[in-house]
C-alpha cells in the first residue's frame, strides 16, 4: 500500500481515558485519516455506523459496554470494519475473547508506539497481530 493510499484509510479511535486519544489521534494521522473518537462503547457503535471507517480501535475496558461487546454488535450490525483493540490487559482469556468478537490486532497501551501502527497495516490486510507479552 502506497502512502497515500494509506493516507485515505478512515480510522475510528475508541478510547474512555482522554490522555491516550491525544497521544494515539496524532500519531495516527501522520498516517492515515482520523475520521472520530468515542469515549464509551455505545458512542463507538453509534460512530461506526455514522463515520464507515475502515479501521476501529478499540479499548477494552471502557464505561457503558467493553470493546469486546462493541465488536460483536459491530459485527452483528453486518460490518466487516477491521477492529484492533488497543489495552492494558496483558491476559490469554481476554486475548482469546477479543479474537472471537472478530478483533484482527491486540495491542498492549505500553508498546502502543511501537506496534499500534503496524497492528493497523496487518489488520488492513487481513492478518493478525498481538503484541507480545508475558504468557503464562
Amino acid at each position: 500500500m502506497t502512502e497515500k493510499e494509506r493516507a485515505r484509510i478512515r480510522i475510528l479511535v475508541a478510547d474512555d481515558n482522554a490522555e491516550v486519544l491525544e497521544t494515539v489521534v496524532p500519531m495516527l494521522e501522520a498516517h492515515f485519516t482520523v475520521v472520530g473518537t468515542a469515549s464509551d462503547g455505545r458512542a463507538a457503535v453509534e460512530a461506526e455506523k455514522r463515520l464507515h471507517p475502515d479501521v476501529v480501535i478499540l479499548d477494552i475496558s471502557m464505561p457503558v459496554m467493553s470493546g469486546i461487546v462493541v465488536a460483536k454488535q459491530i459485527r452483528q450490525g453486518g460490518s466487516n470494519v477491521a477492529v484492533v483493540f488497543l489495552t492494558v490487559h496483558q491476559d490469554l482469556d481476554i486475548l482469546a475473547a477479543a479474537k472471537r468478537a472478530g478483533g484482527l490486532g491486540y495491542v498492549v497501551k505500553a508498546r502502543l508506539r511501537t506496534d499500534l501502527v503496524f497492528a493497523i497495516n496487518e489488520a488492513l490486510e487481513g492478518r493478525e497481530f498481538v503484541s507480545p507479552f508475558p504468557q503464562e
